[in-house]
């Protein structure tokens, strides 16, 4: 007798094939939380591509394969491509042979997305190496790293015997060294007492806005040392001459560091009162570019596990950009406008006392601002800064004073106004819940310095398809300006531009849509 048959295997359906009819929400699709950049498209809206209107469901999108058993041995069905591969586009330049250019113009993409990848791929060259200009070679920096190990003050030139600038936890004094043939000079980073281990600073990575350590060395202070309030200090007698037998200078951990500051934030703040009434749109564009480069070094630490120190005006540092070439110095800047690095100095906590708390609201908010660990704390900090910019009293005292969800007014002065109000509002919700993140804060500042603007909606409503179209353009136009400014005033990059090509390179339209969704509203 024969066995009996074999029950037929039924092939299922993968779990990320859509159903037909009308399209359904997933059980398991968590909910946008509030205050989210998410949190002000309707749900119906997340649905179609990411916050596009329900007729504006994105065409271009590649749908999902149909996924098969494994056993039927046929590869997944693709998705036409918008673009040419980004492997060649790399590598092509104006030089290309024609042949090759032959080939891309044939591929699905067409000679549109052959274009739109190019452009992409060049910003991106941009991006590096405007970077590589304001931080220097990472293999200079090794070599130099090297070199430096094991030095101490007796290898270093000091220029100056008194601090070039004096952080809320450190003095900085400008030293020298000699290095394949060229004199460098570092900041020496002196920490003050009150400060605990520098332990982290070490393992940080290479960053624009993380201050930067090449070495670090234990060792007496020189003599000629200015440092007030260190125990020990030499005095001098009445007459101004040294002691006969002078008190020795104490040991203390030293830094190296890469830049060299000139000021913190909170001197830039202090005189600027009156760069902010005369060119109130100049200043807080500045102020706008500051709070970018902070939230850029924000997102960098918390991508290594690694949480900000003290994060006050205090301990955030100015370090000037490179000197423009020749033909860049004719050109008059006005005083003060200027943009500046800044720098995150601080990885540790400053010993402080906390204020006492009547409630477990406040209880959050203090906890949140005066320390580093708790969740949030950055996101507080950051909303308190854009106050203290732009010279309005947001001391805690007065935030704790706030029974209401009221801030304090900021004044409309220029363009940024309005938006800065709005994000300092999202940052400082009172319901953790509801505050936006550092990496939303970022975006909120792009499109607040580079757009797209609300006059953009004013003749169109606004769609993914026509933030695409404009994000297309304004890579062009961008790239255009390059080659202008290079061709033309021989002007070269400088730290805005890197940003404005760091915003262009990455961003999407659906980013656009959901960040102007949050700015706007």
């Amino acid at each position: 007798p024969l066995p009996p048959p074999l029950p037929k295997k039924q092939l299922q359906r993968a779990e990320s094939l859509p159903e037909p009819g009308p399209s359904r929400r997933c059980h398991e699709e968590p909910e946008p939380r509030a205050g989210s950049i998410l949190y002000s498209i309707p749900p119906s809206r997340l649905q179609l591509g990411e916050g596009a209107p329900p007729r504006d469901r994105p065409s271009w999108a590649p749908k999902k394969a149909l996924t098969k058993s494994l056993s039927l041995g046929e590869p997944p069905a693709r998705s036409s491509p918008q673009k040419a591969p980004s492997a060649s586009l790399k590598e092509l330049t104006f030089g290309t042979a024609d042949g090759e250019l032959g080939q891309l113009l044939e591929s699905p993409a067409g000679v549109s997305g052959v274009v739109l990848g190019c452009q992409e791929a060049s910003l991106a060259r941009l991006s590096a190496h405007m970077q590589e200009e304001l931080v220097g070679p990472e293999e200079k920096q090794q070599l130099l790293e090297a070199e430096l190990a094991g030095k101490r003050w007796a290898a270093l030139g000091l220029l100056d015997p008194q601090p070039c600038c004096q952080s809320g936890d450190a003095w900085y004094f400008r030293v020298g060294f000699t290095f394949q043939h060229s004199q460098l000079q570092f900041a020496a980073k002196v920490p003050k007492p009150c400060c605990s281990s520098l332990g982290l600073q070490s393992s940080l990575g290479t960053h624009c806005s993380i201050q930067r350590l090449l070495s670090r060395f234990t060792d007496r202070l020189p003599r000629e040392l200015v440092l007030p309030g260190i125990p020990g200090k030499q005095s001098q007698g009445p007459s101004g001459e040294e002691p006969a037998c002078p008190a020795p200078q104490p040991v203390l951990q030293v830094l190296l560091c890469a830049e060299v500051p000139q000021q913190t934030l909170a001197d830039f703040v202090k005189g600027s009162h009156a760069l902010h009434r005369t060119s109130p749109g100049h200043y807080e564009r500045l102020g706008c570019l500051l709070l970018l480069q902070l939230c850029l070094g924000l997102e960098h630490l918390r991508g290594q596990n690694v949480a900000q120190g003290d994060l006050c005006p205090e301990n955030l540092l100015l370090v000037q950009c490179p000197c423009p070439p020749q033909s860049q110095k004719g050109q008059k800047e006005p005083p003060g406008l200027s943009l500046p690095r800044l720098l995150i100095s601080s990885f540790f906590k400053v010993q402080e006392k906390q204020r006492p708390c009547s409630s477990s609201q406040e209880q959050d908010w203090s906890q949140g601002l005066a320390a580093p660990s708790p969740p949030g704390a950055a996101e507080l900090n950051v909303g308190r800064l854009i106050y203290q910019i732009l010279h309005v009293d947001i001391s805690l005292e007065n935030i704790l004073g706030f029974r209401s969800k009221r801030l304090p007014e900021i004044p409309s002065l220029s363009i940024y106004s309005a938006g800065l109000k709005r994000l300092a509002t999202l940052l400082l919700h009172r319901d953790p819940l509801q505050r936006v993140s550092v990496e939303q804060a970022r975006a909120i500042l792009q499109v607040l310095l580079w757009g797209p603007r609300q006059e953009l909606f004013a003749r169109s409503r606004k769609s993914l398809e026509l933030l695409r179209s404009w994000l297309q353009v304004k890579r062009a136009l961008l790239l255009l300006r390059f080659a202008e400014n290079s061709a033309g005033a021989g002007v070269s990059p400088g730290l805005e531009e890197w940003l404005c090509c760091q915003y262009f390179q990455g961003v999407t339209e659906h980013t656009l849509y959901q960040v102007t969704q949050v700015l706007y509203a």
